[in-house]
This record gives C-alpha cells, structure tokens and sequence, in this order.
C-alpha cells in the first residue's frame, strides 16, 4: 500500500477540519443497526447482500466465503489508500494498518512450517505489500520493516523452529504487535488514540483471563500472555486469573465493566459469545466520543473502527445467512453499531 511519507510536521485539530467534515458526511452510509435487521430479515442472502448498495459497495460477483472475503478486502485497502493521501498524520492510519502485517507474519511462519502455500491468507491491508514481505521473509531480508517487526519475526521463527510450538510464536509477535501500536500511538501525539491502544489491551487481557480460568491454566501461562502497557496492572489480572481478586471490581468504572462482569461469570462455564461481545462494545462506546467533536483526529480514528466493525458485522450476517442459521442466532453475534 502507497502512502506519503513526507508529512512530517506537526499536527493540530484544525489541519482536520476539511477531512472531519468529509468522515461526517461518510458515517451516513456506514451499516446501521436498522439496516442490518433489514440484511437479517430479507427473504434470501441475495437479497440481504442488496442491503450493502446503500453504503457504497457494489454488487458481489459471488456470495460465497472467498468472494465475500475478497470484496472487504478491497473495500478495506480501497480505504486505506484513499485516507493515506488525506489524513494530516499517517501513523494514525498505521494503527490500523499494522495488524495485517502482523497477520501476514504469522501466516508466512505457519506455511513454511507446513509446507503450504501462504498466498490465499496473506491480506493487502498492512502497511508493508503482502507479496514483497512474502519474498523477504523467504530471504530473511527484513531491514526495511520496523525494527519491532523484524526482529518479532526473526524471533518468532527462531523460537518456532528450536520449539516445534506455534503458540509461542503467535504470543511472540502479539506481544510486538501490541508494543508497536502503542509505540506508533505515541508517535501519533493523539491522546485519544493511546486512549483506544491501551483499552484494547485491557480488553485483550481481560479476555486472556478469562480463557485461562475456563482452560484450568495456571499463572505462569498467564503471565506469558499478558500483555504490558495497559491501564489496569497486569497484577490485579494474574490474581483474578488464579481465583484470588474479583474480576469485576479490577475494571470497575472502566469502559470494560460489563465485559469484566460477564466474564467472572463465564469464567465458571456457559457460552463466550455474551462476554466477546461485551469487550468489543466497550471499545466501541470510548470511540463513540468521536462523534461529538466537530473536528480533529478522533473523527478519524472513530470512523476507521466503525468501519472494520462494519467488516465484520457484513461477513457475520452473510456467512450466517448462507449456512442457514436464524436471525436471532445471527443477531447475538452482532456488534453494537458505531451510528
């Protein structure tokens, strides 16, 4: 993906005065919660699909997973391309950028562990071409990559080969992905932006926890996979993880509460789709602030969440259409919706 990287001063809220008004604008065609009962209750998935005309994607040439797949990821680096050569500061598009290379990392350690081909995991939608990183990886010639990258994927593939054990390796380079989010976050200067990277990993410890009680680990596992930098103390989360502090009252009075409440319910047994949901709304309602604020950073960093939640919700709702299920089974995966 091109981007310009010779926007090197420094930003205030007013440089996003033309562009907050233009995001304004674009958040009436984001997928509603109206519009998706409507996909939820048409008569077929044809039909359902013919929703998405209202905001702005065309006709799918197939409603399959792969064609389904292929569309968003278009849609996406379609996006991303278009907000590189307008957004004042870049590195607040990386934030949302660096996952994929962080995707593509792990999807190139795992075929050459298996012999498989990586091309049909490997998405367009990072900061780094998947194909170009595909060869360097293939030469171990990652100078040009961040030194948080390549040294997590040089690790990564180090410890992969002398331990044989993939999860250690995706730990590996989780914990990198959320280092150089925070790090790019920083360098962003954007207090709200920190703001989401540091609940996303309260939100990715909370959800750590709770899967290693249900799992019976101890905290030595725990430890290894929480993640630092967070606002609630890795600590607090390793004695509510061994039974010993109450889970709820850890994220009291943060944007996780109800996330917290569930999971020490779920933590005993009974199905993750409640508590799951609870954890991405709660990053949903912080970044809902942004469509208060009349212009700045934040309409930005909103609408780029919304719209990987609208990603999300239209795979959710197609792919549980197409294998049969019921609206009500459908709808409970949902996601609140940023408008």
């Amino acid at each position: 993906m091109k981007k310009d990287k010779t926007k090197k001063k420094r930003t205030n809220e007013y440089d996003y005065l033309h562009i907050s008004a233009r995001i304004h604008a674009l958040e009436n065609r984001l997928l509603t919660r109206e519009r998706m009962e409507r996909m939820l209750s048409a008569r077929s998935v044809e039909e359902a699909a013919k929703v998405l005309a209202e905001c702005g994607y065309g006709e799918f040439p197939s409603l399959t997973p792969t064609a389904i797949e292929h569309v968003l990821d278009q849609t996406r680096c379609a996006l991303f391309s278009e907000l590189y050569r307008d957004v004042p500061n870049p590195a607040i598009l990386d934030v949302f950028c660096i996952k994929y290379d962080y995707h593509n990392a792990k999807v190139l350690l795992k075929a050459e562990a298996t012999g498989q081909s990586p091309d049909k995991l490997l998405l367009d939608a990072g900061r780094y071409p998947a194909q170009r990183l595909k060869e360097d990886y293939l030469q171990m010639d990652l100078d040009r990559y961040s030194s948080i990258f390549s040294q997590a994927v040089e690790q990564a593939k180090d410890l992969l080969a002398s331990s044989g054990d993939p999860q250690a390796a995706d730990f590996l380079l989780d914990q990198a992905h959320f280092e150089e989010l925070l790090e790019t976050a920083k360098a962003a200067r954007s207090s709200f932006l920190q703001g989401y990277v540091r609940l996303l990993i309260d939100a990715t410890n909370l959800r750590s926890a709770v899967r290693a009680a249900r799992m019976g680990k101890g905290s030595d596992f725990l430890r290894r996979v929480l993640l630092p930098n967070g606002d609630i103390q890795i600590d607090g989360l390793l004695a509510a993880g061994s039974g010993g502090a109450d889970l709820a009252g850890i994220f009291a009075h943060t944007y996780l509460t109800a996330a917290a409440q569930e999971g020490a319910a779920v933590m005993r047994g009974g199905s993750l789709t409640g508590f799951e949901r609870l954890c991405d709304d709660a990053v949903m309602h912080y970044l809902a602030q942004a469509r208060r604020i009349p212009f700045g950073e934040q309409a930005v960093i909103g609408y780029l969440y919304a719209r990987e939640s609208e990603f999300t919700a239209i795979r959710t709702i197609l792919s549980g259409r197409m294998a049969g299920l019921d609206a009500d089974t459908i709808r409970e995966r949902l996601r609140e919706a940023y408008v």
